[in-house]
């Protein structure tokens, strides 16, 4: 399904893809009309990934402007010496060029260890390998196939994040600005589990009952693959992803050597949330 709309001087259409759509009239390191920014901001929410081809070079400070179009940047991460900018975080398969070994400690969505998980993540990808992705799943669509047995046992819980301030999240929460049902996890950064948080039944899991119930997310989402879409990178590909709606994970690729799938260099910016996910 392609959707057209005509705004200023340049044309703006989305192509629905498998998982988002394509944006498609679009130059992001061009000066984008107010009416097509406005429209953007709408159609995150709907489509959950945003994806811009053949976009050129994105200097780090053009990709800062674009980020702030969604809210407050919020960066938690390392600020690698090739980083093009403070709030770019930098990521590779060679360490000269960017942090390495990121996104591959299992399905998640980011700053699931913040107060306010972030709720915009903004991917642009200056050097793209020959093979290595990234995996992406609709967290709604992921929930709405639970068996009901299984989505009253998650409505139960709330993940405690790994991270020193043990900050505590409900499972499954509504979206902060959707209101559809989605999920605050990360199955390699969790610490443990809140069975009926904040209530006469509360129980905190042990690290067995842990590493169970991880493992039935985990499988979960392998038995829904039907909903995974991987984005396999071409050099100046721009993802915006609603984050709060989108898990993700790196594929196993992303680590390989240079010399086996070539230059890996993606640039990444992340938008401070604004509610504390709750039920």
């Amino acid at each position: 399904m392609t959707t057209a709309r005509n705004m200023a001087k340049q044309a703006y259409s989305l192509t629905q893809r498998i998982l988002g759509a394509e944006v498609v009239g679009v130059k992001l390191n061009e000066s984008v009309p107010e009416e097509i920014i406005d429209q953007i901001k709408k159609d995150i929410h709907e489509h959950r990934l945003l994806l811009f081809r053949d976009q050129g070079v994105i200097s780090g400070k053009r990709h800062v402007e674009i980020s702030r179009w969604f809210g407050e940047l919020e960066s938690t991460f390392y600020h690698h010496p090739k980083s093009p900018h403070l709030d770019v975080f930098r990521v590779s398969n060679d360490e000269k060029e960017g942090c390495r070994n990121v996104g591959r400690t299992g399905w998640h969505i980011d700053g699931s260890f913040m107060d306010k998980p972030f709720r915009f993540s903004l991917y642009y990808i200056e050097s793209a390998p020959r093979k290595g992705g990234t995996a992406f799943i609709p967290l709604k669509d992921l929930i709405e196939n639970l068996s009901e047995e299984k989505r009253q046992r998650w409505e139960k819980l709330w993940m405690v994040s790994d991270r020193q301030s043990r900050l505590i999240h409900p499972l499954i929460y509504p979206h902060p600005s959707t209101k559809k049902p989605t999920l605050c996890f990360h199955l390699g950064m969790t610490e443990g589990f809140v069975w009926n948080y904040k209530s006469k039944d509360e129980r905190w899991t042990s690290w067995t009952e842990t590493q169970e119930i991880l493992t039935e997310i985990f499988d979960e989402i392998q038995s829904n693959s039907k909903l995974i879409y991987v984005h396999e990178w071409q050099t100046g590909d721009f993802i915006l992803s609603d984050n709060l709606a989108v898990g993700h994970e790196a594929t196993p690729e992303t680590q390989s050597p240079v010399s086996e799938v070539g230059l890996r260099v993606l640039h990444r910016t992340t938008i401070r949330g604004i509610n504390y996910p709750s039920k």
